[in-house]
């Protein structure tokens, strides 16, 4: 089995403790990694969807725009903002913090 770590999607950028950290997300290496070993929490339907789904992106058995989809939900579920581009629409969208923590 090969692994094609640099598949790309649009470019996420999430916001971490009320501003002070920011990460940026171009590939499903770097979503791997941030997913990994530096997500502030490991539980969550979002998070562990978001885990699987970059395991199948990495394999060649998903798409990566559905890593980028995940990404942004389980960004929502933990609370933490989600700066990215729709490329269906052409326009930057910030989805807001979750209210629930």
């Amino acid at each position: 089995m090969r692994f094609d770590m640099l598949r790309k999607f649009p470019t996420i950028i999430l916001v971490f403790a009320e501003g002070k950290d920011r990460k940026v997300i171009r590939t499903a290496r770097e979503a791997a990694q941030l997913l990994l070993k530096e997500w502030p929490t490991d539980d969550g339907e979002e998070f562990l969807t978001a885990v699987r789904i970059c395991l199948e992106v990495l394999t060649g058995e998903s798409e990566p725009e559905k890593l980028h989809e995940a990404i942004v939900r389980a960004a929502y579920e933990a609370g933490i903002a989600a700066i990215t581009t729709d490329n269906r629409l052409g326009i930057l969208r910030i989805y807001p913090v979750s209210e629930a923590r």
